[in-house]
């Protein structure tokens, strides 16, 4: 049985003879009971089909292409792991993503360095282990990687990522490809050009090629075939300078859909637009064929992820608002208090019943905007009762924090019946591991 938002839930999504909601072949209440709430289960096959499409889509428009996924949006042992099985590349902004990628076996040379302000200890760490490129963001790392480069006795392949002036009419929050950000180096300022030109004759770097990033989500194809456009412009006015393009990268950005009512262009329209701009514009100006590197994230995890909650209080205000209160909140999801984001949710052990009544589905933490839905019509809901919330597999679990001193919920992996366990529910002890502390001797713990 199919339900009326199933387009945001996996794709193995369906109801049981129960009325319950399943995910992978197993029952999401089944799962709630199992592993407790809040948690966020993740499905296997959703999360191949959207490597594989995402590889297929590009490939078979322009051989030459790399599919990095951006671990930012969700990454752990398990998921590098099933990226790598995937032929995927990765991208990771710290020493700590770098870290996991390392621990799951992911191969060095497919890895993508990013981030505004990579620390001098990061760069070392990310030149000692082989990875395959560091993308440059700023003149300032571009003298320190050559320097500490030159120190291991290595020559590094970088890219630069510039920024392009191009506004991809996305959240403020997560606009980056503009003139007014931190992230890139700005072309029209000319700190592009000097970038180049430093990296060309820097002994220790071999500058393979160009990226920027847009921001995200990207709900729009136009902004992917300007940004090219005043890209591959920039790099051939500096051919005779010495660039020879490579690679280059448009970023990420892809979308998914969080409510029925905006869902995004499918991966297909996406990978017509960039590779027909490269190919078009790369040809008139006589920069051969560059290798390709996208590198979606929220896209490749996205719809895969569900949040299971448990409804507690809930306080009814007549005429004004019902509030159901779910044992998570912002702690696990800021994205609805940080973006304003938007989501849809269901009664997971309701799936049956008619949405007569209008709630509003607020979190535990001690913040008037710690809430997840507003205004979304369900069944009547009780105490007890499952919620689910869809398309919550990128950026929740990652941006999670310890507010109010919440042990961040488990995360399960489901496929074909089953589930495992890839990361266990913290605990009081784990929050407490890296605290130093020590009564002084003779202290009175009452103070008298």
């Amino acid at each position: 049985m199919t339900f009326s938002n199933a387009e945001l839930f996996p794709i193995t999504a369906g109801v049981t003879a129960g009325g319950h909601l399943s995910i992978g072949g197993i029952d999401a209440v089944e799962l709630a009971s199992e592993f407790g709430t809040p948690l966020y289960v993740y499905d296997e096959a959703t999360l191949r089909g959207m490597c594989r499409e995402f590889v297929g889509e590009f490939t078979s428009r322009y051989p030459k292409t790399t599919v990095a996924y951006a671990s930012k949006a969700f990454i752990n042992p398990a998921l590098a792991a099933l990226a790598e099985e995937e032929g995927l590349g990765l991208d990771v902004v710290s020493g700590g993503e770098l870290a996991v990628a390392r621990a799951g076996g992911f191969p060095m040379e497919r890895v993508y360095f990013h981030g505004n302000n990579k620390t001098s200890d990061e760069l070392r760490m990310a030149l000692e282990a082989g990875i395959g490129r560091i993308v440059v963001d700023g003149l300032h790392e571009l003298d320190l990687l050559n320097r500490l480069a030159g120190s291991l006795g290595l020559r590094q392949k970088i890219m630069l990522r510039l920024s392009p002036g191009v506004d991809p009419h996305t959240h403020a929050k997560t606009t980056t490809g503009i003139l007014d950000s931190k992230f890139g180096i700005s072309i029209d300022t000319g700190d592009a050009e000097r970038a180049v030109r430093e990296a060309l004759v820097s002994e220790n770097l071999d500058l393979v090629g160009l990226h920027c990033h847009l921001g995200s989500p990207i709900f729009e194809l136009e902004p992917y075939s300007i940004a090219i456009d005043a890209m591959l412009t920039f790099a051939a006015g500096l051919a005779p300078a010495g660039l020879e393009l490579r690679e280059f990268s448009p970023g990420g950005g892809f979308a998914i859909g969080y409510v029925t009512s905006q869902l995004p262009p499918p991966i297909a329209a996406y990978a017509e637009v960039i590779t027909s701009a490269l190919k078009a514009r790369s040809g008139d100006l006589g920069l051969g064929e560059p290798r390709l590197v996208v590198e979606p994230g929220r896209a490749v995890v996205g719809r895969a992820g569900v949040a299971l909650y448990t409804v507690g209080a809930i306080k009814d205000i007549p005429t004004v608002r019902k509030y159901v209160s779910l044992d998570g909140g912002m702690g696990d999801n800021i994205r609805p208090a940080m973006y304003e984001a938007v989501y849809e949710a269901v009664a997971a052990n309701r799936m049956r019943e008619p949405a007569v009544e209008t709630v509003t589905l607020v979190g535990k933490f001690c913040e008037s905007g710690d809430y997840l839905v507003r205004d979304i019509a369900l069944p009547v809901l009780e105490q007890g009762d499952v919620v689910a919330v869809p398309s919550s597999g990128a950026y929740a679990p990652s941006m999670a924090s310890n507010y109010n001193l919440n042990p961040r919920p488990p995360i399960v992996m489901v496929g074909n019946g089953s589930a495992r366990l890839i990361r266990r529910r913290e605990t009081h002890e784990d929050m407490m591991r890296a605290d130093v502390w020590q009564r002084e001797a003779g202290k009175d713990p009452a103070g008298d």
